[in-house]
């Protein structure tokens, strides 16, 4: 049932309802394009405006790098996949998609926790947050990232767990090849970065909620956030529970297989598996619409993008904002 390396036709998926191909299609179609155009106004607003310019959006901005490398390359490919049901691209594309796939996820995931890590020094420890995230030391942090997450994606290509997956039109991570490298894979690329990002807006909340009590009259030490801080934090905590929704799934079907395949495999619904996946994949295009909701610098920013689309209505909608035509 699970991933066996095959290609071609939809070989392992009989009897499947012909409205599933044309619903995939839609959905990978929208990922794509929300994707791409979504993480270009989250690069482009950093890039043109000094308040966001900081080292907390650094990550920011390397996270939706990890968001754009499955949309220039793998997410294409496997909606080709789809429309010819099957891959006809051969094992070498299989391997550099499912390779670029897993660097996407993994330096997500790495990324998330780096900004965690951020805010909770920013408003944890203000005092020595400058020094700790000074421009040079955040640009290490940055190269730390993807170098964790390129050494973290290589094993799977020494392992040979990259595949075609009819079931889902995608060569990536299989979870049935080996039970111990599936557990690691779960346990250090999803469940502990995602618990170590728990601990870091745990520790931001309780602070909260002492700032709080302090606000009633009940004196509380240590240090106090800004507003902005705050305002950070909520936006960034939306991230990370968005992230954690659409990917605990997939992860917790993996490690499900892992453990215990003789009776999770015969149980497990295809129609499961291919939704757990493609929740994943729509994760990529979230983030975006998460900053301009919830940040007013972004907000605007996207805002003033828009505006130069249209000339036309560029001068009096400046003038409404306050901003130079």
């Amino acid at each position: 049932m699970w991933a066996n390396g095959s290609e071609g036709a939809e070989e392992g998926v009989p009897g499947r309802p012909p409205w599933v191909r044309p619903a995939l299609a839609f959905v990978l179609i929208v990922t794509i394009v929300g994707d791409l155009l979504g993480n270009a106004l989250v690069i482009v607003s950093v890039a043109r405006n000094k308040k966001l310019r900081n080292a907390g959006n650094a990550f920011v901005v390397s996270l939706a790098v990890a968001d754009l490398v499955v949309a220039v390359y793998p997410y294409p490919l496997v909606l080709r996949a789809i429309l010819q049901r099957g891959w006809s691209l051969g094992p070498v594309h299989c391997q550099v998609s499912g390779f670029f796939m897993g660097l996407s996820v993994v330096g997500s995931v790495f990324n998330i926790t780096a900004i965690a890590l951020n805010r909770y020094c920013s408003v944890c420890h203000g005092p020595r947050y400058l020094r700790l995230f000074s421009a040079r030391h955040t640009l290490g942090y940055v190269a730390l990232v993807w170098l964790l997450a390129l050494l973290a994606v290589v094993p799977n290509v020494l392992v040979g767990s990259l595949r075609y997956d009819p079931r889902i039109f995608s060569c990536t991570f299989t979870q049935s090849v080996s039970a111990a490298y599936t557990v690691a894979v779960v346990c250090f690329h999803f469940l502990l970065p995602m618990a170590v990002v728990a601990f870091c807006y745990l520790r931001i909340w309780g602070l909260v909620l002492r700032i709080q009590r302090r606000r009633r009259g009940r004196p509380s030490p240590g240090p106090r956030p800004s507003p902005q801080d705050l305002r950070n934090f909520v936006t960034m905590f939306a991230v990370f529970v968005l992230f954690a929704l659409c990917w605990a799934p997939l992860n917790f079907i993996g490690l499900a297989v892992a453990v215990a395949p003789g009776r999770t495999l015969p149980r497990l619904p295809d129609w499961l598996f291919v939704v757990s996946y493609y929740l994943a994949y729509f994760n990529s295009c979230l983030n975006a619409a998460v900053y301009g909701l919830l940040n007013r610098h972004f907000r605007r920013e996207y805002w003033n993008l828009a505006l130069g689309l249209c000339p036309a209505g560029g001068f009096t909608s400046s003038v409404k904002w306050g901003l130079r035509p």
